[in-house]
């Protein structure tokens, strides 16, 4: 009788424990796809992720969105503050935080980002003569911590300061057995390296993760001294974006970058071309040197005029891009190209903020690419 009883009260708490489960994931679905926030209200978000990009192959994780307006103002601009925690299966883990994040009325702007990861990554060489099979999967740790601190001195128009600070620790290159012997790059040993500058920005877009229109540029500059860093060197980075809209729910989206470095460039920060923004479809990384030049074009349907649904858009993309050691090198006949589109889907509507996911194609494979807001 006593055993029954147990079993009795054993039945009665895994179906009430299911129960409760079941309700909470109801409760918490439901809060994404009905979103009933108010525009002012902050709106936060968590939820597991399972995505698959060139760099990582399948990665599962935990990804976190915050976004607010200042003083629950919604003619302030949109501030957005995500994190990403990830374990791959090559092998990798880590920890990402990003954020663009706009005062009151917008006179001052802060933007940056955090990366703690620990990886093997594949090392194919520099240059864009360099190897499609990869020549060594390189062991490491990983801080990154960027930041700028920007002030509005004219309408939309920011300067402040800038940082970048990269430490590479416990690096091991492990040669491919098929690849041929090759020298070691520069910071192969692993280096700490803290880069000063400043920053010029022109910036009039309202929503970060959804332009519909607006005008973004940056142009700075970082030096990297020997009297705080491992290595010397100095870079400047240029990224103008435009964002045209296209009818009442379209928007034509370009972006240009440009990279260029100087003096005595470590392997893990010359201009890395791949990735998940810029020239998707390549691993990140896949071609690097000291200087990079790469521009995109995408066309966004948000949404699509469907009948049975507001909240599906869609996307194409197309990119092209080249690496070089120094301008009298750089060659038109080697550039690379990427293309592709996506879905969307409208996770926020009151904050008009979608989820994306991209497929891209290039000449040497695909990547697939699920994340919050657009590439750019």
């Amino acid at each position: 009788m006593l055993l029954k009883r147990l079993l009795f009260f054993l039945f009665l708490y895994l179906s009430t424990s299911q129960v409760f489960s079941q309700t909470l994931v109801r409760k918490y679905l439901n809060s994404i796809l009905n979103d009933t926030t108010e525009s002012a209200k902050p709106k936060f978000v968590i939820y597991p992720t399972l995505a698959y990009a060139p760099e990582t192959s399948w990665e599962i994780g935990f990804s976190t969105l915050y976004v607010y307006h200042a003083k629950g103002n919604i003619e302030n601009r949109l501030s957005e503050i995500s994190g990403f925690t990830f374990i791959t299966l090559e092998s990798q883990y880590g920890l990402w935080f990003d954020h663009a994040l706009y005062s009151d009325q917008s006179k001052w702007f802060f933007l940056g980002r955090i990366r703690l990861q620990s990886f093997p990554l594949k090392y194919h060489g520099i240059g864009m003569d360099s190897p499609e099979e990869y020549l060594a999967l390189v062991d490491a740790n990983q801080i990154l911590i960027k930041e700028r601190v920007l002030r509005e001195i004219r309408k939309d128009f920011y300067v402040g300061l800038e940082t970048d600070f990269q430490r590479m620790s416990r690096v091991d290159f492990q040669r491919s057995e098929s690849a041929p012997n090759f020298e070691l790059p520069l910071g192969y040993e692993g280096s700490t390296n803290l880069g000063l500058g400043l920053g010029l920005v022109y910036d009039n877009r309202h929503n970060v993760l959804n332009v519909r229109k607006g005008f973004f540029a940056e142009l700075a500059y970082l030096n990297y001294n020997e009297a705080w860093s491992t290595f010397g060197f100095e870079g400047i980075t240029a990224d103008a974006r435009i964002f045209k809209p296209i009818g009442k729910n379209n928007v034509l989206a370009w972006q240009g970058i440009g990279q260029f470095y100087s003096g005595n460039v470590p392997f893990n920060q010359l201009a890395l071309l791949g990735g998940d923004s810029m020239m998707r479809g390549y691993y990140l990384g896949r071609f690097r040197d000291k200087n990079q030049i790469a521009t995109q074009l995408e066309f966004r349907m948000l949404p699509l005029p469907l009948g049975f649904s507001k909240r599906i858009g869609a996307a194409v993309f197309a990119g092209t891009g080249t690496v070089f050691p120094d301008f009298s090198r750089a060659a038109i006949n080697k550039v690379v190209w990427s293309a592709g589109g996506g879905l969307r889907f409208l996770l926020f509507p009151k904050k008009d903020i979608y989820t994306r996911f991209d497929v891209a194609f290039t000449e040497e494979g695909s990547g697939f690419y699920l994340f919050i807001g657009e590439a750019f």
